[in-house]
């Protein structure tokens, strides 16, 4: 949008000025709602806040300046000092005002006359701004304090729907924002200095190149161009070794302006994903269909076929329990039917000896041994609840509970150091009933690998941030961020979400490692699409979020929820600008994987188990780890960072 000779480069709606300290229950009166600009004129940005009925008129919109000796212009005596210790749990600005204007100059800096501005509307260039200060997560809404080179500080803003981050991904295009070693809420602001870095660059020496051209690499993708200098570090100290020549200095070849830059390492932005892909899915496979896989000797052909004939369309019921052997694990896609019969054999005896072990501890023993009895308790409680209205484990002392126990106890025996989680028992009920049999359920059980719940968390929030930027901005607004809510999701893998028979339809489906190692992020992924409008449109916060998500259980459409995770997949891989991360979670930058006759793995294709418990939970309560930055006393802030608060 470009009027007057300005142009708006970022527009959002719904930024308050809160003036009463009451915290999240605001008295109506004291909120004043407005509309935050990102404004461009001739050589400065402006960054300008009105209330919403100046929201249309930017004829009040001033553009600051700094004095014309070039010092900053003292602080008023209202403006506040601005301590870096300090942290508000909120923000009082009822004795904040905007500072006053010089009267205007014959060149003209402003878009209008000023008499038009509110009590509360204010703007300020950019280049005044100091550092940039984020609330803390779980304050109610997400706000931003700007801190002035006179160390003034103006109206905190209120971000009531979200966009805190896409603002300083805006203001990162014209400013380098640095988080502050000591406070990482706090982000300190330079302007990007060209000439500067142009000096140090030609002082150095380290680049061919013309010292402009390496600061508008710099600027463009700071990794690639600090890292290629690092790489002439050896070449600029081995001359300075060498015995200095009698002749002149060989002349430095011409650099042409539209040379391209070197390959660097990746500054991830928000991607624009192509249309979303129709996906249908196959029916399931037959006992004939798995027939004709099985060779003479009882091995399998075709095994890239089989597992996507699975992945499109699931196994049918008298299938499962040979077929699910394989895809957890327990047998070598590769065997033949003899080699089956030995390997069965020998974890059969293997089972029973480690069964033994807890069978043969008594009572006045497992009394001393308290990790022991402590295990014994949560699986006795947790196996009595355990899929109760299926008739495989209802009933007072049914025989199917007292298998759930024992191999339950057996696996803390065989994983001692892991030992009983809760969630385990929803995990195995399921593979149990399938398998009928104790030393089968055991070693599918015993396939899966362990992936911790906080990491897995992670993985999930940067699809959907890749996804559907705008749900995730609303979900920060909302202290829902870090997807707390998909805790249960991931931890027995949408167990409660469906009807049992479809649970064993998800799981197949999951366990065949296609189309790529992270499905099942992909499926809540799915979900969340699917609840998008009911989410966003009708304003819930985070505890109605956490109700509206919970009371999805059994309304779920498993074919639509994997029709729709499949079309995702699909949509990202086709984004030619895909983030390696996200790259790395679909598993696509890994190693070409290997043909479709190659063994598997002693492990199931993908996480099972669910993670320990003390690590689990921490991942709700606390933050997302961040992640690794280099070593430097400030950190550049990247384009797609953390969840904003």
């Amino acid at each position: 949008m470009e009027e007057a000779g300005y142009r708006v480069v970022f527009e959002k709606g719904g930024v308050f000025l809160h003036t009463s300290a009451r915290g999240r229950h605001q008295d109506p009166g004291s909120l004043i709602a407005g509309v935050l600009r990102l404004l461009e004129k001739d050589n400065d940005v402006v960054l300008h806040w009105a209330p919403v009925e100046e929201a249309g008129d930017c004829s009040h919109v001033v553009f600051s300046r700094k004095e014309p000796g070039g010092g900053d212009p003292c602080p008023s005596e209202e403006e506040p000092t601005f301590d870096p210790g300090y942290e508000p749990d909120w923000a009082v600005i009822s004795t904040v005002r905007s500072r006053p204007r010089p009267p205007e100059s014959a060149s003209g800096t402003a878009v209008g006359s000023s008499s038009a501005r509110g009590p509360w509307a204010f703007s300020v260039s950019l280049g005044e701004l100091k550092s940039i200060r984020r609330s803390k997560p779980g304050l109610g809404w997400a706000y931003l304090v700007l801190v002035t080179q006179a160390g003034g500080s103006l109206p905190a803003l209120h971000f009531h729907r979200g966009g805190t981050r896409a603002l300083l991904r805006v203001l990162s295009r014209y400013l380098l924002l640095a988080s502050s070693p000591q406070d990482s809420r706090l982000y300190l602001v330079f302007p990007h200095d060209s000439s500067a870095l142009s000096n140090s660059f030609h002082h150095l020496q380290l680049f061919d190149d013309d010292s402009s051209n390496v600061v508008s690499r710099f600027l463009q993708d700071p990794y690639a161009a600090t890292f290629g200098g690092f790489s002439r570090v050896t070449n600029f100290f081995r001359g300075a070794l060498q015995p200095p020549s009698d002749g002149p200095p060989p002349s430095r070849p011409e650099v042409s302006e539209d040379e391209e830059p070197e390959p660097g390492f990746e500054v991830i932005s928000c991607v624009e994903l192509g249309p979303r892909p129709v996906v249908s899915r196959g029916q399931p496979v037959t006992e004939e269909t798995w027939a004709r896989h099985v060779g003479p000797d009882g091995r399998l052909r075709d095994i890239g076929e089989l597992k996507a004939q699975i992945f499109s369309g699931g196994l049918c019921p008298s299938l499962r329990r040979e077929a699910w052997k394989f895809l957890l694990g327990y047998l070598s896609w590769e065997g033949s039917a003899e080699e089956h019969k030995i390997h069965v054999r020998r974890k059969t005896d293997e089972y029973f000896r480690m069964k033994l072990q807890w069978k043969s501890v008594s009572p006045e023993q497992e009394r001393r041994n308290s990790l022991l009895h402590g295990y014994r308790s949560l699986i006795e409680r947790d196996v009595s609840r355990t899929d109760r209205s299926n008739k495989f484990y209802e009933g007072p002392g049914n025989p199917g509970l007292g298998l759930l126990n024992d191999i339950l106890l057996t696996y803390c025996m065989y994983h001692f150091d892991l030992g009983y989680v809760q969630g385990m028992s929803d995990l195995l009920s399921p593979i149990l009933y399938v398998t009928q049999n104790e030393v089968d359920a055991f070693w599918c059980f015993c396939g899966s690998s362990q992936e911790t719940m906080k990491r897995q968390l992670g993985q999930l929030l940067l699809l959907l941030r890749v996804l559907d930027p705008p749900l995730c901005d609303f979900l920060d607004s909302q202290d829902s961020g870090s997807l707390c809510f998909c805790f249960r999701w991931l931890l027995i893998w949408f167990k409660r979400e469906f009807p049992f028979p479809d649970v064993l339809r998800l799981w197949e489906v999951l366990w065949t490692g296609l189309p790529g190692p992270n499905l099942h992020l992909l499926v809540a992924c799915a979900i969340l699409d699917m609840e998008r409008d009911a989410l966003m449109l009708s304003g819930f916060g985070s505890n109605e979020i956490l109700k509206h998500i919970n009371e999805l259980t059994m309304k779920l459409s498993v074919e639509d929820v994997l029709t729709r995770a499949q079309a995702l997949y699909l949509q990202l891989t086709a984004c030619p600008e895909l983030p390696l991360n996200v790259q790395e979670i679909l598993g696509l930058s890994q190693a070409p994987a290997s043909s479709p006759g190659s063994p598997s793995p002693s492990g199931s294709p993908l996480p099972l188990s669910p993670s320990p418990a003390p690590e689990a939970l921490s991942s709700v309560s606390g933050e997302p780890s961040p992640t690794p930055q280099p070593d430097s006393s400030l950190e550049i802030l990247p384009e797609d960072s953390g969840p904003e608060p």
